[in-house]
């Protein structure tokens, strides 16, 4: 007889209780119930701010124009007294790398938050959530309307809620493209039907993602698109703050009335009535454990504590716990791990800041025409270049261009320039070789511009001169 690996059943089912599926498991439409709490009006306030910052700030002017725009056709993005240029997307990376280093160091110590309280995706979700709610009633009344037959209430019902969540969807798409269109000429367009066939387009496309994103697909983007929610977990430790079920205190579960003690009946303080699956945005049940599908939004605990105070028990059944705290030791908030990472973070963003004080408010563009040479009138050797100077400031200024070096050469042409406010030009110029003699065909050529008025305030960049050595 071969030996064989013991085997401990540590769950049963009893096949004469039915079986319990979540709306997730089930694979139906998600209704949440409606709830109130902390983590509720904190979303709730923090979504607030969020959209006050993302549909107020296109509508701010300075200096006579959009305060906050992404000019495409100018090549140039206005961020209130700073213009940045295709020069500068190199900031744009960094600010780029330090918002997902934030996002992994917040990951570490809360895990999903981002998710459940400032990712667009979760906040126009509870947006179109509520308007459902606001249409067809509270959860119980969705439901019956799910299964009732077509009629005049259920279509009128239907027809407004799609109305408000292409409403909805419309406004977020101005919103969003009114950063890279003026959004006074936009909307005037819109009302007017004159726009564009490219704002149009763009117009259409963002308002049908909006749509479908937070109508119809909601939980499934988090699920099965976001590449976050497939990593994410790998950056918890035992440490990190997850919503999760304290099953000790919970254990084991069952109805009973007010006035009866748990314990005298051999219960936990879970009383079974799903309120937190009821509310759940991905339709989970949080007494089942960690889920990927959990988007840490607290919903669950809001509804939780609401029961707990009805029967009089402790809050905290469900809530923000770590691993560490649920075998009953202590949470380590300044752990190695996250000051390595809040430093880190805190170095990037100061080299961020640095770099941006220190940006050139002055560029200097230089390409030599694709001829090779040619030779004057005074029979001197001379290489035409095309100069490309670009004022970044929010002034007029009036730059002087120059040869900077000891080389054998002569700069001519007009070399000063005036420019306004965030204006480009490009100035033709000629260097002529005065050396009697060429010692070498190729030779680098140094140019400058400066302020005229404030020199220290210059760029540099070199180029190449050919020359004929048999001269």
């Amino acid at each position: 007889m071969t030996d064989r690996i013991p085997a401990k059943i540590i769950e049963t089912i009893d096949p004469r209780q039915p079986l319990r599926l979540t709306p997730a498991q089930a694979g139906g439409p998600i209704h949440t119930r409606a709830f109130t709490g902390l983590y509720r009006n904190l979303r709730l306030y923090g979504a607030g701010l969020l959209f006050a910052i993302f549909f107020g700030t296109a509508w701010l002017n300075w200096e006579g124009r959009q305060a906050v725009l992404w000019d495409l056709s100018g090549q140039r993005f206005y961020i209130f007294g700073a213009t940045f240029w295709p020069q500068d997307f190199i900031l744009l990376s960094a600010l780029l790398i330090i918002a997902a280093f934030g996002l992994f160091a917040i990951t570490v110590f809360a895990g999903r938050v981002w998710c459940g309280y400032t990712c667009p995706q979760s906040v126009w979700t509870w947006v179109f959530m509520w308007v459902e709610k606001v249409t067809e009633g509270d959860r119980g009344q969705r439901i019956k309307l799910d299964a009732a037959p077509w009629s005049a209430n259920k279509v009128l019902r239907r027809s407004a809620k799609h109305a408000l969540w292409l409403g909805v969807s419309l406004v977020t798409a101005i919103g969003f493209i009114g950063y890279f269109v003026p959004v006074r000429q936009l909307v005037s367009e819109l009302v007017t039907f004159s726009l564009d066939s490219g704002s149009a387009t763009w117009l259409l496309l963002f308002t049908a993602a909006t749509y479908l994103n937070a109508g119809w697909l909601r939980e499934k983007v988090c699920l099965h698109m976001c590449p976050y929610s497939r990593f994410q977990s790998v950056m918890f430790d035992k440490d990190t703050l997850l919503v999760s079920y304290d099953a000790a205190r919970g254990e084991s579960r069952g109805p009973r009335r007010k006035e009866v003690a748990p314990q005298s009946v051999g219960l936990g303080d879970c009383i079974d009535c799903t309120m937190c699956v009821q509310v759940c945005p991905t339709g989970i049940d949080i007494r089942d454990g960690l889920q990927l599908d959990c988007i840490s939004c607290g919903a669950c605990i809001d509804a939780c504590d609401s029961v707990m105070d009805k029967m009089g028990y402790a809050r905290g059944l469900v809530g923000y716990r770590s691993e560490s705290a649920l075998a009953g030791g202590k949470t380590h908030y300044l752990r190695p791990r996250l000051v390595s990472y809040a430093a880190a973070l805190a170095l990037m963003i100061g080299a961020f800041v640095w770099a941006l004080d220190a940006r050139p408010l002055l560029s200097l563009d230089i390409t030599r025409d694709r001829g090779l040479f040619r030779e004057n009138s005074a029979g001197q050797i001379e290489n035409i270049y095309s100069v490309k100077v670009i004022n970044k400031t929010q002034q007029s200024r009036t730059y002087e261009l120059a040869l900077s070096g000891d080389g054998p050469f002569e700069l001519r042409g007009k070399t000063r320039v005036e420019l306004a406010p965030g204006e480009i030009t490009d100035v033709p110029l000629s260097v002529v070789l005065t050396a009697p003699q060429v010692t070498r065909t190729s030779q680098k050529v140094h140019f400058e511009v400066h302020e005229v008025g404030a020199p220290e305030n210059r760029v540099a960049g070199v180029s190449t001169f050919v020359a004929p050595l048999n001269r």
